[in-house]
């Protein structure tokens, strides 16, 4: 599995919930603070206020081996009640990262899918991968398991905020 694939990952998740309590949830950008060991803080930047195509919002995160860092992400898709997808902004014009929200009603609830997609520009792995690149799939492999780690924890955190309200 190289980068310039760009590798994606998905946690899916049932709760006994509606799309509208869900809904609310996931496009609340400090949701995530709330269950992540790597996302420290996120706040809106400029007019914006909420999930909406455009709206910009910055989030500061935290890694043992890479340390604190900060990144600009933009809202680009955004379907009510059922998906939405932010871009995380590289120094260039192709995105580090997309990640997205999906709601989907089920039988027993509602389905509850975080997904992300490495690249196509350049990230925080881009350095260890130029200096080994005979460790590319590891490194790549290694990291796409940190963000299962974190989603899994975001969707269960998902389920817990729910049995809570």
């Amino acid at each position: 599995m190289l980068y310039r694939d760009s590798p994606t990952i998905e946690v899916t998740l049932t709760v006994p919930a509606t799309p509208h309590d869900v809904w609310s949830l996931v496009t609340d950008i400090g949701f995530p603070v709330r269950h992540s060991t790597e996302l420290q803080a996120v706040q809106w930047l400029g007019d914006s206020d909420g999930v909406r195509v455009g709206a910009r919002f910055r989030g500061t995160s935290s890694h043992p081996a890479t340390g604190e860092w900060s990144t600009e992400c933009l809202v680009t898709e955004v379907d009510p009640p059922r998906r939405w997808v932010w871009q995380v902004c590289g120094s260039d014009d192709d995105p580090v990262a997309t990640w997205a929200f999906e709601v989907e009603p089920a039988r027993d609830g509602v389905l509850v899918r975080q997904w992300a997609r490495m690249g196509p520009g350049p990230s925080g792995l881009t350095p260890a991968i130029r200096a080994s690149p005979e460790k590319e799939a590891r490194i790549v492999a290694r990291r796409l398991e940190q963000w299962r780690t974190s989603m899994t924890a975001n969707l269960e955190g998902l389920r817990q905020d729910l049995q809570r309200s």
